[in-house]
C-alpha cells in the first residue's frame, strides 16, 4: 500500500489509479479503506482513493504531537488532499462526519462535490451511543484500553448498540477484529486512537461548526440508511436543507455501513452523482 508523509506523519492510502474523476472515501472508527471493498470495484471509471485515516485501525503512528482532535483529522484529510495535489474532488463521508469540518479551516478548495453517507452531524460527534464512553476516557485512564480488550470478546463485538448495529449484513468478524488490533497492542497507535476518541469539540462549539457549513456552495448528496442506529433519523433531511445545493436519496436496507449493506445501489448513486 503507498503511503505519502504528511506533516502529522505517515498516511497508508489505497489508489486505483482509473482515468476519471478523483473519488476520496472516507472510513469511521477505527477502520480503514476496506469498508469500501464491495464499492471499490464497481467504480472503475473514477480514480478512487481510500485513505487510512488515524483513527485506531492504522498500522503506523502519527507523531506524538499531531493534532487528531475531530477537527486536527479534518485538516490532517485537507494535508493529505494537498500532499497528493487532489483536484475536482467528490468527497464521501460514512460513519465518520469531521470532513465537514474542512469547509470552517477554508480548506475545500479541492472538494468540488461532497456526500454524506449516513454521517455524524450536527450535535451527533460522536454518536450517542458512544458519547459516556468518550467522555469517561477524558477522566479515566486506561478506560479506551479496557474497551479494546473487551472487543477481543465475540459477543461484546457484536452487541446491536455497537457495532453489532452498523450493518445489516453484518461486518466480518475477522475484519471487525484486525481493525481494533493495532490500537491494542501498538502502545502508539492507541494514543492515537485515545486522542481522536476523546477530541470531539464541545457542544457549543459543535453549534459553531455546523452553522458555518453552509458556506458549501458545490452539490451536495445527501444518502441516510433507514436501519441506522447511530445517526438521528432526522439528520439526514436536516443536512439536505442545511445546504445551499443538496438532495437527499434515503436508504432502505441499511445500517451505517452502507458500502457494506448496499455497495451497488450507493455505487450507482455515486456514479449518478457525480456524472451530473
Amino acid at each position: 500500500m503507498p503511503e505519502i508523509e504528511l506533516p502529522s506523519g505517515p498516511l497508508e492510502y489505497g489508489d486505483t489509479g482509473g482515468p476519471g474523476p478523483v473519488i476520496v472515501l472516507a472510513h469511521g472508527v477505527p477502520m480503514d479503506g476496506r469498508c469500501w471493498r464491495k464499492v471499490v470495484p464497481l467504480l472503475g471509471q473514477y480514480r478512487v482513493v481510500t485513505p487510512t485515516l488515524p483513527m485506531g485501525g492504522h498500522r503506523r503512528p502519527m507523531r506524538a504531537d499531531a493534532d487528531l482532535s475531530q477537527e486536527g483529522m479534518a485538516a490532517l484529510l485537507g494535508d493529505f488532499l494537498d500532499a497528493l495535489e487532489l483536484s475536482d474532488v467528490t468527497l464521501v463521508l460514512n460513519d465518520w462526519g469531521g470532513g465537514q469540518f474542512l469547509i470552517n479551516q477554508d480548506r475545500t478548495d479541492r472538494v468540488a462535490r461532497l456526500v454524506l453517507a449516513t454521517c455524524e452531524a450536527f450535535d451527533n460527534f460522536p454518536p450517542a451511543p458512544v458519547r459516556p464512553m468518550s467522555a469517561m476516557g477524558k477522566r479515566v485512564p486506561g478506560v479506551l484500553w479496557l474497551f479494546l480488550q473487551l472487543m477481543r470478546v465475540r459477543r461484546f463485538r457484536r452487541m446491536p448498540a455497537g457495532y453489532g448495529g452498523m450493518s445489516v449484513t453484518g461486518i466480518p468478524d475477522d475484519l471487525l477484529q484486525d481493525w481494533f488490533t493495532p490500537a491494542r497492542k501498538d502502545p502508539e497507535i492507541r494514543r492515537d486512537f485515545v486522542k481522536f476518541f476523546v477530541g470531539a469539540p464541545p457542544p457549543e462549539r459543535l453549534d459553531d461548526l455546523a452553522a458555518g457549513w453552509s458556506a458549501f456552495a458545490g452539490p451536495v448528496l445527501v444518502v441516510w440508511a433507514e436501519q441506522d442506529r447511530l445517526m438521528p433519523a432526522d439528520h439526514g433531511p436536516r443536512l439536505a436543507d442545511h445546504y445551499p445545493d443538496a438532495r437527499l436519496v434515503r436508504l432502505p436496507g441499511s445500517s451505517t455501513l452502507i458500502g457494506e449493506d448496499q455497495p451497488e445501489r450507493f455505487a450507482e448513486l455515486l456514479t449518478d452523482f457525480v456524472a451530473a
